[in-house]
């Protein structure tokens, strides 16, 4: 089943475009890294999928229905902002009074077991928390609505090592007693590694990769050389996603599916290859790689995404 779902969604600001001809489909259940460089539509496309933009082209769909502005399509998803929009003012009771009153179906009693969790005090004002305390009042909040989507942007930006690593493990205990599906905006890809298992990447306006980590990984292999393999690997049927070539080695990032990682040379047929089989990439050596090439896609067949299916599996 899928829980977010758009359809050549795009934005546009007078003649720019912040995100464009985005389709994708992400798999209930899963917890999603949605990463990429500053400007390259992450926060534009959780406005959208959150309701609060209107889409210039194109749908956005949660839970198989589109989002509309009605309060009781609203009520699906759940949203929390870079900069956690709390009233500086407000208890953390207050806060939780807040939630209750603008949000029909909130659990007060889970939000506040959650906060009893964080050994966050109800009588203090928001002022006065610290920056993590904060993200895991905010956190407390929005799992408040029971929504089926919780839309993370940029969470841990402000936080210490330690702050993030207790909100990361308190948002994945969270998921798993909610059993909603995550969308998670960071620049911090290491802190994602271990919780996430889905992967949206934009640049420059456009989603340039999405699948499962592992599926993602196991379809890439990192060559290593003699210069000559460089020739080859241009003249694959496949392209390298990076090239890096010294005075004595060659280093690349390719697709299993092309020439040079099945061993056969595309330029010279006949000629046995100069390289093994490579090594599996980690994550954010593949990342890097697409964000270092930005004509570069790896993306799930089109046929898997419209009809909703969970995509990752059809890497091309």
């Amino acid at each position: 089943m899928i829980t977010l779902q758009t359809t050549g969604l795009g934005k546009r600001y007078g003649r720019s475009w912040a995100l464009r001809d985005c389709t994708l489909a992400v798999p209930a259940g899963t917890v999603t890294a949605l990463v990429g460089p500053n400007g390259a539509g992450k926060t534009t496309l959780l406005h959208l999928a959150v309701g609060l933009l209107t889409p210039t082209t194109g749908q956005v769909r949660v839970g198989g229905r589109p989002l509309t502005g009605h309060g009781h399509d609203l009520a699906r998803v759940a949203f929390v902002a870079q900069d956690k929009p709390l009233f500086a003012g407000f208890t953390v009771a207050e806060m939780l009074h807040f939630g209750r009153a603008t949000n029909p179906a909130f659990d007060t009693g889970g939000a506040r077991a959650r906060l009893d969790d964080y050994g966050i005090p109800l009588q203090q004002r928001v002022r006065t928390l610290s920056g993590g305390q904060r993200t895991l009042v905010a956190l407390a909040l929005a799992l408040g609505k029971r929504a089926e989507l919780l839309l993370l942007d940029e969470p841990l930006a402000d936080l210490d090592p330690l702050a993030r690593t207790e909100v990361m493990g308190a948002l994945m205990a969270a998921v798993a007693d909610t059993g909603a599906t995550v969308v998670l905006s960071s620049h911090i890809l290491a802190d994602l590694v271990d919780t996430c298992d889905y992967l949206l990447l934009l640049n420059r306006g456009r989603l340039q990769v999405a699948g499962g980590f592992d599926e993602l990984t196991e379809a890439h292999r990192v060559l290593t050389g003699p210069v000559e393999l460089a020739q080859r690997l241009r003249a694959a049927d496949q392209p390298p996603v990076h090239l890096s070539v010294t005075a004595r080695q060659t280093t690349a990032l390719v697709r299993q599916a092309s020439a040079a990682v099945r061993g056969e040379p595309a330029a010279v047929r006949g000629q046995p290859a100069s390289h093994d089989a490579g090594q599996v990439p980690g994550l954010e050596e593949l990342v890097l790689a697409y964000l270092r090439n930005p004509d570069a896609v790896c993306l799930p067949a089109p046929t898997l995404v419209a009809a909703g299916q969970p995509a990752g599996k059809d890497v091309r």
